[in-house]
């Protein structure tokens, strides 16, 4: 659905409020008037009252809308913008919906709105990041951003920045109390009024799904309903730790093992769904698996994103980690001693001096762009991918920019809280949760997302940074506030997910090698990518290193299916 709101006078102007998710207002007052008058209407009470500042005191995931008396329009998106808004501003109006591709200029064709930045944005960090989408002049609100559009200005700003305030007093025996109450107090919430039978789970037989479904199983007093997606390939396959997971709290278990026949049926599909490109390819299995838990009669799906961003859970946290230590040597020592020998070109050739130099070499630079010094575009060489065309239209350091100014917001000098933060906006708002978001909409499932919840938000802030890395081991307290309650195999196993074999099987599969060269062909005519680079792409790298450049191949494939299916006809101008 599409809104305009102006900025009415007088007798013209009137109050309407469009809401979506389940909001939850932490204020009695605002309370009593969600549940006795509606939501809509403890909304417009919450900015008649607070401003700007309403969405602060709200809880769950949202995206709000509200043209108030004087004519002004308020939005705004929960903290990790579970529910997206989009907006364009035309003239004294402002449009919004909540899907970019509601909000094209209905007199241009929408080759033409098409922004090569976020073609550039995409190909960069796999997704779009917002504010920017695809579109020209629309634009999607960051999580835990609101607009406000008032005499023709609009307003972007951030309303809630996370603080971090450790708790160094609190027993280790009462926070891990605290924590498994307020697990099962998430999983409650989620379960809302719908009964325990209907709602399944995502297993994927890591940390964060297991505890999901354990807790499940605790608070529905029945077993979960469980399901998992496997894959037929050396190394991608993790159904042994699902089924641990599933046989430790007796759950209802579901697997289907996905193939690369479903991924030629559903790529077109799933790419078409999104309001832009999106590049996450396991969004593919966990389509496979919502679709599984809607014909088995489930409502809803509960999933375990987050938990490894809220705790530490990533590997990158504790190789950022060991990349901090090297800042700690005497500048003497660095500057003088230890860079200009392991920069002497000789060193190459021995194994142990030439890690120990890309060591130094990654520990130089500052964060955030650190993180990307492996990025896939960037390690491919921008000039050897893309036309020339094509990069005469773009900024090659917007990116790079974004990523400073969302990480110069975080507050705290501690290392590990910054990389955490950080990955909220980019790991989940703009990447885990869209993916999950719009695969089960797909399916026609609703989600939710237990370690979410504002209540594991505000005891991860207080929670020792020690104890979410502790040395160089991930998510220290998570794992040992729930042993006992999780399967000591599932406490050690490495992560790994819902992760896509792709590259393997383009390699092997023909319809599936087929699908990805008619595709990245047809993208070569569109002036982005460089034809060669599609040739070499497809006939050498793919085959000489399957899973790192079948990223890639994904990445480019996706893009064009999308192009295929809402701008058949762009090409760059």
């Amino acid at each position: 659905m599409i809104l305009s709101a102006s900025n009415p006078t007088g007798s013209q102007a009137s109050c309407s409020v469009l809401c979506k998710g389940a909001p939850r207002f932490t204020d009695a007052n605002l309370a009593k008037v969600a549940k006795t008058e509606g939501i809509a209407a403890a909304w417009l009470a919450a900015f008649q009252r607070d401003g700007v500042h309403c969405p602060a005191g709200v809880n769950g995931d949202f995206a709000v809308a509200i043209r108030d008396a004087q004519g002004r329009v308020f939005l705004a998106v929960d903290r990790f913008a579970t529910r997206t808004l989009c907006y364009r501003q035309d003239g004294n109006r402002l449009l919004f919906a909540h899907r970019a591709d509601e909000l094209i200029n209905a007199d241009c064709s929408r080759e033409s709105q098409i922004d090569p930045q976020a073609i550039f944005d995409y190909l960069f960090f796999h997704v779009i990041p917002s504010p920017r989408t695809i579109f020209k002049q629309v634009m999607r609100l960051p999580p835990a951003h609101y607009a406000l559009f008032e005499a023709g200005e609009l307003k972007v700003a951030p309303y809630w920045v996370a603080t971090f305030d450790e708790d160094h007093h609190t027993s280790f025996d009462s926070l891990r109390n605290e924590f498994r109450q307020i697990l099962k107090d998430a999983v409650t919430t989620q379960l809302g009024q719908i009964a325990p039978d209907k709602v399944g789970c995502f297993l994927s037989g890591g940390t964060d799904s297991s505890t999901v479904v354990g807790m499940l199983t605790a608070v529905g007093e029945q077993p979960a309903n469980s399901y998992s997606i496997g894959f037929d390939a050396a190394g991608y396959d993790e159904m042994a730790f699902a089924r641990i997971a599933a046989k430790h709290f007796k759950t209802k278990h579901h697997e289907y093992y996905v193939t690369p026949d479903d991924l030629v049926r559903s790529i077109a599909e799933v790419a078409a769904h999104y309001d832009q490109p999106f590049g996450n390819s396991s969004a593919l299995p966990a389509f496979y698996c919502a679709k599984m838990a809607k014909a088995d009669g489930r409502e809803k799906m509960l999933a375990g994103d987050g938990g490894d961003e809220l705790f530490g859970g990533n590997s990158r946290y504790a190789k950022q980690r060991v990349f901090g230590w090297y800042q700690h040597l005497p500048p003497q020592l660095r500057s003088g001693v230890m860079e200009p020998f392991l920069e002497l070109e000789s060193l190459g050739k021995v194994p142990l001096l030439r890690k120990a130099a890309s060591y130094v070499e990654q520990a130089k630079v500052p964060m955030p762009d650190r993180l990307h010094m492996y990025n896939l575009l960037l390690r491919l060489g921008i000039d050897n991918v893309l036309t020339p065309a094509f990069l005469a239209q773009v900024d090659i350091n917007s990116p790079a920019q974004q990523q400073r100014d969302v990480w110069a917001l975080t507050r705290s000098d501690i290392a590990i809280d910054q990389v955490l933060a950080f990955d909220w906006r980019y790991t989940l708002a703009e990447n885990d949760l869209p993916k999950v978001c719009g695969t089960t909409q797909l399916a026609g499932i609703g989600v939710g997302f237990p370690m979410l919840d504002e209540r594991l938000l505000a005891f991860s802030l207080k929670l020792p940074a020690e104890y979410k890395l502790k040395g160089l081991k991930l998510r220290w307290f998570f794992k040992e506030a729930l042993r006992g309650f999780l399967p000591d195999e599932i406490i050690t196993k490495k992560k790994q997910g819902f992760g896509l074999p792709f590259g393997v099987w383009a390699t092997q599969h023909a319809g599936l090698r087929a699908l990805a060269t008619d595709s990245l062909q047809h993208l070569a005519g569109r002036g982005i990518v460089r034809p060669e680079f599609i040739t070499s792409l497809l006939n050498e790298k793919l085959a000489e290193h399957p899973g790192y450049y079948g990223e890639m191949v994904w990445i480019l494939m996706m893009l064009e299916q999308w192009l295929h299916a809402k701008a058949p006809q762009y090409r760059l101008a």
